[in-house]
């Protein structure tokens, strides 16, 4: 054992470190969880039972290595112990994609909020503009005006026309 000098401060713990990639070990998870929930995964497990029982009943009772009589514990066992990994790795995906659909949910309820409210500007936009365009002066109302602004002339022009023929009264 190694002599310290300084007996003031306590050792440190020792301890093993074990670190992982927790995104690799994540991707990992989410590729097992895919292959264990297709068909094919299902006709290979029920292929690889099938030839397990089937090693184990038809042969002689010294050739069998998980025999019958035995309730087939080692494949109960191989069994379980596939489940007890499997579970934890499909939660674990399935956590991972709770995290990404909340993220997606997040981001499309943001866009939502943007686009209701640039919508609820141009409709103020829109409004605004109505409002505006409703005291302008339109095409027709201005050929109207103009047109009674000419008859109004005529008759001006009219009874000056009228006052200069007539003679003078003296």
């Amino acid at each position: 054992m190694k002599r310290r000098s300084d007996l003031s401060t306590p050792r440190g713990v020792r301890s093993v470190d074990f670190s992982y990639d927790s995104e690799i070990f994540g991707q990992f998870a989410e590729s097992i969880a895919r292959f264990l929930g297709t068909a094919r995964y299902l006709v290979f497990q029920t292929v690889v039972i099938i030839l397990w029982i089937a090693l184990n009943v038809l042969p002689p009772d010294d050739l069998q290595f998980d025999p019958w009589g035995r309730g087939l514990v080692l494949l109960t066992l191989v069994l379980s112990l596939q489940a007890s990994y499997a579970a934890p790795l499909i939660l674990l995906a399935q956590n991972r994609q709770e995290r990404r659909d909340r993220a997606t949910s997040d981001t499309d309820r943001a866009i939502a909020d943007r686009t209701k409210a640039d919508t609820e500007y141009l409709a103020r936009e829109l409004a605004g503009v109505r409002l505006a365009l409703s005291d302008v002066v339109t095409g027709e109302e201005l050929r109207e005006q103009l047109d009674k602004l000419v008859d109004a002339v005529n008759q001006v022009a009219a009874r000056l026309d009228a006052l200069e023929s007539r003679p003078e009264r003296s």
